[in-house]
């Protein structure tokens, strides 16, 4: 490709994101369901992200995530865990506590161990505490831990608490373990996080199976999927054009449809491959093409079906 439609792509995608970005400040309010916070100057240091990660390894905290976001019409986040110390969920919510663009918490506890229901019952106490996640994270394995003696009655409890369930970096396995919770407890809310990020297998009897598996978690509307992770890297560029992405995340739209599907930006893990504004950019250009009503869901309506999060300010939105 000629140096100057290399440019003139650049430069098609930045007007693209410059008026994606202007209509949001216009009108519909953005609520970020998937943010991580995290400080590596704190005694002990963090489990994530690690010392080698250079552009990470730096405190990412309310202040900075206000700054980032302040003028892209983001109004309100939820933070899902980066660590899994149990008293890492009292950390982020006394980072909340103080920054009422926050308004949620997806938490770290382990279902089936002996604290779990006692640190359920006390973070529960705080209504920024939405929920847990587990999954391909930490060293855990939701297809086989979710067989032992008491974690099924622990999501039971969750569920009863009308807290939800976050998966972690899904993958075939996982969406296979995901869909066998939601048959066994249809009650429990679920939220699976990156899928356009998924990678399906390669094999046709897999693949069939990948896809069948997203279809029957569709029949539960209780189930939602973050539209989170969709930039990558090829040869080492990121495409910046929704076109390249249009195909996977048509085939998650047409599954779960609008009404369960939501914004997550990652941030700042989303800093390896684009800057927030561009990440948010891309996928208000996918949406867009849908209408307002498609645009109002996926930024802020379904989060709150989904998390049941709470406004803490006058420019936070209620159904």
């Amino acid at each position: 490709m000629e140096r100057r439609e290399v440019l003139k792509l650049g430069l098609g995608f930045a007007a693209a994101t410059a008026g994606a970005l202007a209509e949001t400040r216009r009108g519909i309010p953005i609520i970020d369901t998937h943010i991580h916070f995290f400080d590596p100057t704190r005694n002990g240091g963090v489990p994530w992200p690690t010392k080698d990660d250079t552009l990470l390894y730096k405190p990412a905290l309310p202040s900075r995530y206000e700054q980032v976001t302040r003028e892209l019409g983001v109004v309100g986040a939820i933070v899902v865990e980066a660590s899994p110390l149990e008293s890492d969920n009292d950390w982020v919510l006394e980072q909340a506590s103080g920054h009422s663009t926050i308004v949620g918490l997806v938490g770290d506890l382990i279902p089936g161990t002996e604290s779990y229901g006692r640190q359920l019952d006390r973070l529960h106490g705080n209504p920024l505490f939405v929920g847990i996640r587990y999954g391909n994270l930490w060293n855990r394995d939701l297809a086989e831990d979710r067989k032992k003696p008491g974690f099924a009655a622990d999501l039971r409890k969750l569920a009863s608490a009308g807290l939800e369930l976050d998966s972690a970096n899904p993958d075939s396995k996982l969406i296979r373990a995901i869909l066998d919770v939601s048959q066994q407890i249809p009650e429990l809310r679920i939220v699976i996080d990156h899928l356009p990020s998924a990678v399906a297998p390669t094999e046709s009897g897999a693949r069939d199976e990948f896809w069948s598996n997203l279809r029957a978690l569709s029949q539960n509307p209780r189930v939602f999927v973050k539209m989170s992770e969709v930039p990558v890297r090829v040869a080492g560029s990121v495409p910046k054009d929704i076109s390249y992405y249009k195909e996977k995340l048509d085939g998650i739209w047409e599954i779960f449809g609008e009404d369960h599907i939501l914004f997550g930006s990652d941030w700042p893990n989303s800093d390896h491959l684009i800057p927030y504004a561009e990440t948010l950019g891309l996928v208000r250009s996918y949406v867009s093409a849908k209408g307002s009503v498609a645009l109002e869901k996926y930024f802020w309506r379904n989060s709150i079906a989904a998390y049941g999060w709470r406004p803490r300010r006058p420019d936070q939105p209620t159904l």
